[in-house]
């Protein structure tokens, strides 16, 4: 009893539901190594008494962060104050004259008072405290004094009621950005081919966003991982996605011998992966870019452009040198901090000052990396702002990092060390999952005012329409499994997700832009309902969006929800022309993943398909007679945007009928992840300037293309 109460007090479960009407108990020794992770210690029966009484016997006015919604009844955390306690604000630094502090009393009508200029969803300037000139919406310091002279101080946040919306309708492109090379690429595709396709979809088809993989900075090695779901960094982007010859200084270089030789190494790259059958090699083309980025870098920069790089160094700021200096360390004592020498294991230790005066040069150059990268990130942005599209482009969040990375190093004491995010087992996956990604802990997000999730957020929206979260249900918990046991001994932990929602929330209303949740897979109850009351939009896959509740057929089109982001598969599914033929279930036989006999699998999917396929024809979606894979893929597109959702997203490869999945969970070296090119149905690799040209992809976007899209001018070949 005491190690559940102990467990609930910190938000670690000691039991939960895989299906409504089942519950699995969670083994004492995964409670006691979770609680453990957070810093309580449960190991012996003595042991929990005394942690019990030291968390029962924690008294505070405030918790460590108070979350304020614009146009909402204050928290309890704040009209639970008592009468006569004194309330003081300082204002979040806005970088214009610093606001005076704000101080007043809470009435004796305790539940019924307001906090000054947030009490609309548009608030009356003669409402704000004095000195605010615009709704205070930020992150500021709250100091409680109450009348028995207890004092409390912490985090305030106060945010808009929901994320800012894309347009009602508009349809885009999901791709991972290293599998669209272009005729220029070095071997995988990069920022300019990005900006290239954001430039010709707008323009062309009328398309409103982009959407892309994590571009996070991976951890270096041989071979690197090339999964961009397990970065070192979320913070930073992978300089590996530069186009080089954007960067300006390209063009100065001395040694234009060399530059000349990288480019011919480059060129072989790419014409061994489109017509040769080779994976995408991302260490062979770091390595080329590598060296030109070397050569690029002893050109001095101009006076404005050194200017813009002193404005990004202050702006980034310690973020930013930690992540150099981690870089730069990894180049001497390897990737994994964990076994560097201990002085260098500590980012603030006398060690480590002293290794970052002996490698400032190669701090300096990876500061610079991450500058020529967000400069492109940003091109590539206004290249879709520029070509009318609504949205831009979307970027992807990861659901954590490596544990050996930039982050968990600079960042340790957020992170649970000996611990791995995951999943429970369900229907499809008995034993679980462990995606090897070191968790946060959330009394350290909470303690710090969720600084490091703030700080993660500003960047990744910096040059964003959108952002993508994978697994979005993170907000709210986690599975945690601890070091060395299987995923079935792990337990989830809460994290406080009306402060994580504030926090998104006001870093995307700062941005303008709008986000899409991953909420695909187990989703505890009200999860969705509470991201929908925020503007956070869901993810809907065709295949999946059934009439659970009712007969288990094939969801209609109008019932669908519309605050969403519709579309036929993602980078873990099989493409549509896959899905449609069945060749993603002998595929996953020839690999050895069912665990069910070949026919019966394939009877399953086969019925399936041919629920949804009876549907569109019911619907006169799918012509009569017409059963070619072509016709049924434009006819599943047709359906989605027949749906109320918001945004329709187009897997790339969808439009020339690659058949090949992207990634296929359960599998490491049995199949090449994140290592394939774009490739029509023949797996005949395509280029970026083939899939603009090809007739099966203008033919599908026909079925979305909107009535103002642009035409061909006189003596330009209609697309």
């Amino acid at each position: 009893m005491g190690l559940s109460r102990l467990a609930a007090l910190h938000g670690v479960a000691t039991s939960y539901s895989p299906s409504p009407d089942v519950t699995v108990s969670v083994p004492d020794d995964t409670v006691i190594a979770v609680l453990a992770a957070l810093g309580v210690d449960a190991g012996t029966p003595e042991d929990v008494r005394r942690s019990l009484v030291a968390a029962e016997s924690r008294s505070r006015l405030l918790p460590p962060t108070v979350v304020v919604w614009a146009g909402e009844p204050l928290p309890p955390a704040l009209t639970a104050l008592p009468p006569g306690s004194t309330v003081t604000v300082e204002p979040e630094p806005a970088g214009g004259p610093p606001a005076p502090a704000t101080s007043w009393k809470v009435p004796e009508a305790a539940s019924s008072w307001k906090l000054p200029g947030v009490a609309e969803a548009a608030p009356d300037p003669a409402e704000f405290p004095p000195g605010w000139t615009q709704p205070p919406y930020g992150v500021h310091r709250v100091h409680v004094r109450a009348p028995d002279h207890h004092e409390a101080t912490a985090t305030l946040v106060v945010a808009p009621a929901r994320v800012p919306q894309p347009p009602e309708r508009t349809h885009g492109f999901l791709v991972q950005l290293y599998s669209l090379l272009s005729a220029r690429s070095w071997g995988m595709g990069d920022l300019g081919d990005l900006a290239d396709l954001a430039a010709w979809a707008g323009r062309t088809l009328g398309s409103g966003f982009i959407q892309v993989n994590p571009l996070h900075a991976a951890v270096p090695g041989k071979p690197t991982d090339p999964s961009p779901y397990r970065p070192s960094s979320r913070r930073f982007p992978d300089p590996v996605h530069l186009h080089v010859e954007s960067v300006p200084e390209y063009g100065h270089v001395h040694d234009r011998a060399t530059l000349d030789d990288l480019r011919q190494d480059a060129a072989a790259l790419s014409e061994a992966v489109l017509n040769k059958g080779a994976l995408i090699d991302r260490d062979a083309v770091w390595e080329l870019k590598r060296q030109a980025l070397e050569l690029i870098a002893q050109v001095p920069l101009t006076p404005g452009r050194r200017a813009a790089y002193c404005d990004f160094l202050a702006e980034q700021g310690q973020a930013l040198e930690d992540h150099a200096l981690w870089c730069a360390l990894a180049e001497v004592h390897g990737p994994d901090w964990h076994g560097w020498p201990e002085p260098l294991r500590d980012p603030r230790s006398p060690g480590t000052a002293r290794a970052r005066s002996e490698l400032l040069d190669r701090v300096d150059l990876h500061c610079r990396l991450a500058w020529l990268t967000a400069t492109q990130l940003a091109d590539a942005q206004r290249a879709a702002e520029d070509a009318g599209m609504e949205v831009g482009i979307v970027h992807d969040l990861a659901v954590g990092v490596h544990p050996a990375g930039a982050d968990t190093w600079a960042q340790q004491d957020a992170f649970a060390h000996g611990m791995s995010v995951g999943a429970p087992p369900d229907a499809f996956n008995a034993r679980g999952q462990d995606w090897g990604l070191p968790p946060w802990r959330p009394d350290a997000l909470a303690a710090t005012g969720y600084a490091a999730f703030r700080g993660l957020l500003r960047g990744l929206l910096a040059h964003a329409g959108a952002l993508r979260i994978d697994h979005v249900m993170g907000l709210f918990r986690l599975w945690w499994v601890p070091e060395g046991r299987p995923p079935t001994d792990g337990t989830y932990v809460t994290y406080d997700a009306e402060a994580m929602l504030a926090v998104l929330v006001l870093e995307a209303h700062r941005a303008g832009s709008a986000v899409v949740g991953e909420d695909l897979g187990t989703v505890e109850p009200g999860v969705r309902e509470a991201l929908a009351r925020r503007g956070v939009l869901g993810t809907s896959v065709l295949w999946f969006e059934r009439d659970w509740d009712g007969d288990g057929r094939p969801l209609a089109p109008e019932k669908w929800r519309q605050d969403c982001l519709a579309t036929a598969t993602t980078h873990d599914l099989p493409s549509t022309a896959a899905r449609l033929t069945g060749d993603h279930v002998t595929l996953r036989h020839r690999l050895g993943l069912l665990t069910r006999p070949l026919e019966e699998e394939l009877t399953e999917d086969v019925t399936g398909t041919a629920e949804w396929l009876a549907l569109l024809a019911r619907l006169r979606m799918l012509p009569e007679g017409d059963g070619n894979e072509e016709a049924a893929v434009r006819a599943v597109h047709r359906f989605l945007r027949a749906t109320p959702a918001r945004m329709t997203g187009v897997w790339l490869p969808d439009t020339v009928g690659d058949r090949r999945p992207q990634n296929l969970p359960g599998t490491w070296d049995q199949y090449p992840n994140w290592r394939l090119p774009i490739a029509d149905p023949e797996g005949h690799p395509v280029t970026l300037e083939e899939i603009a040209a090809s007739p099966r992809l203008h033919g599908l976007m026909e079925v979305l293309r909107p009535p103002k899209a642009r035409t061909a001018p006189p003596g330009e070949r209609p697309a």
